[in-house]
């Protein structure tokens, strides 16, 4: 299925968050209820059938998207979370940024031993949060079934930092 028409929808801001930086808004994507159908129902298509129980959302634009693909999956939602936003008892993963480290949370109960999960975000840029999120997965006794996202900055590989999974991303960009 060739999407790239739902590029169109992205709004590109030179200069955001930083000099330098082509910052693609999904915002845009978001108000506009044919291209947001067209993305669940993508993600919805490559995932059917692959046995995921339960589908995370990584904060916070992942929580945009996770919650829908979760039903049209018929499964749950689980949130990762920056550090205390979670109320229960976490478990928690440290991950480089390029100046210092960040942390992720999920519930310690939020995933089973052998549980099948998908993680969901909007963006794959350099990987460390994908990557921390499969971490918090596995220390839990779960099995990362894939990972999707709705663009993917190829020129920055974040992708490496995810080998051995299954990675799909809707869009791609080089630039």
């Amino acid at each position: 299925m060739n999407l790239e028409h739902l590029k169109q929808l992205i709004r590109e801001v030179p200069d955001f968050p930083k000099p330098g930086i082509l910052f693609y808004d999904i915002t845009t994507l978001l108000k506009d209820p044919a291209g947001l159908k067209t993305v669940i129902d993508a993600l919805r298509d490559r995932y059917q059938g692959a046995g995921v129980a339960q589908v995370l959302g990584v904060e916070a634009r992942g929580f945009i998207f996770a919650p829908a693909l979760a039903y049209a999956l018929g499964a749950g939602f689980v949130p990762v979370r920056k550090p205390k936003k979670l109320p229960a008892k976490t478990i928690r993963e440290e991950y480089q940024l390029e100046y210092g480290t960040d942390a992720l949370e999920i519930h310690e109960d939020a995933v089973r031993e052998g549980q099948r999960v998908l993680i969901v975000d909007d963006l794959l840029a350099t990987g460390g949060t994908a990557a921390a999120t499969a971490r918090l997965v596995e220390k839990l006794g779960g099995v990362v079934a894939g990972f999707g996202f709705v663009v993917e900055l190829d020129f920055l590989k974040g992708r490496e930092k995810l080998a051995g999974y299954e990675v799909h991303s809707l869009l791609h960009y080089d630039k």
